[in-house]
């Protein structure tokens, strides 16, 4: 369907752009953590003023599979009746956060941005807001919310991956830290160390400033295009599960790079397959 509403919101809104728009909007807070501390007791912790919590692995994701990886996407039935609890309609536009560099936030922004619904992700996260903090849950009215398909062209299965690792026009990238790609430094969640062969590495902390923002978007599509991303082909996008991942996506929206899809297995479903093929070290400096 047609992306009517991205430009009503862009990829990024900084914290002054929130605060004087603090009441035309739905505030997400999507904190979840890797090391399984839970990101809902963070956010009676205390969260911005009205945002509710999303949760990452019930709300954002089905349930895991070896075949579809710690996240798959949701049901589209599931996503929208999980939103429509939490008073995000259809036109409901919405700002999202996290204390993580905006790299699970993304995810939500992302999902919505290729729906068709505005979403942005909010600059600097947690530490850009300087206003007064709530610590008690909070809701909106209940919603009805359409059931609205993932669009065929913007996210891949494991086959058109596979396919894409000779195919020298496709550019394949790996949003996860450079040690988890290269097999120096393998996560305890990897099934096995490396990355997808023909893959570069483009973690998502590079996408930001040493203070966290989001780099701009004449700085990302140099970024970008270094990496081989050129628009003629639109890039493939993968991390740990297809959470991360949606960090690179939404930067290469900002630089200009349309269409950039998403495999949601990410190198859980792959990595988990003994008969898909893995490297090890960096291809493209000789490392490894």
């Amino acid at each position: 369907m047609p992306d009517q509403h991205e430009a009503t919101l862009p990829v990024v809104v900084d914290a002054d752009w929130l605060a004087r728009h603090l009441d035309e909007v739905a505030l997400a807070d999507v904190r979840w953590y890797l090391d399984g501390s839970s990101g809902y007791e963070a956010y009676l912790g205390g969260h911005l003023p009205g945002a509710v919590w999303i949760d990452v692995d019930h709300d954002l994701a089905a349930p895991p599979s070896p075949q579809g990886g710690r996240h798959p996407l949701p049901d589209p039935d599931h996503f929208a009746r999980a939103l429509g609890r939490r008073g995000i309609g259809d036109d409901t536009p919405v700002v999202a956060y996290d204390d993580a560099g905006g790299s699970v936030a993304a995810r939500l922004v992302w999902m919505l941005r290729v729906l068709g619904c505005p979403a942005a992700l909010l600059d600097g996260g947690m530490d850009a807001w300087q206003g007064p903090l709530e610590r008690e849950s909070a809701s909106r009215q209940p919603c009805e919310r359409t059931v609205l398909p993932w669009p065929a062209e913007r996210v891949v299965d494991a086959a058109t991956v596979l396919a894409a690792t000779s195919d020298d026009s496709q550019v394949l990238l790996d949003a996860r830290a450079r040690g988890r790609f290269t097999g120096e430094s393998p996560s305890a969640v990897d099934a096995r160390p490396g990355h997808i062969p023909s893959a570069r590495s483009a973690q998502w902390q590079d996408n930001l400033t040493p203070d966290g923002r989001l780099l701009s978007a004449e700085q990302l599509r140099a970024r970008f295009t270094a990496l081989g991303v050129t628009t003629a082909v639109p890039p493939i996008a993968y991390c740990g599960s297809g959470v991360t991942a949606c960090h690179d996506l939404l930067a290469l929206e900002h630089a200009g790079f349309a269409g950039a899809r998403l495999y949601p297995g990410s190198w859980s479903a792959w990595g988990a397959d003994p008969e898909l093929p893995a490297e090890t070290g960096d291809p493209t400096t000789g490392a490894g």
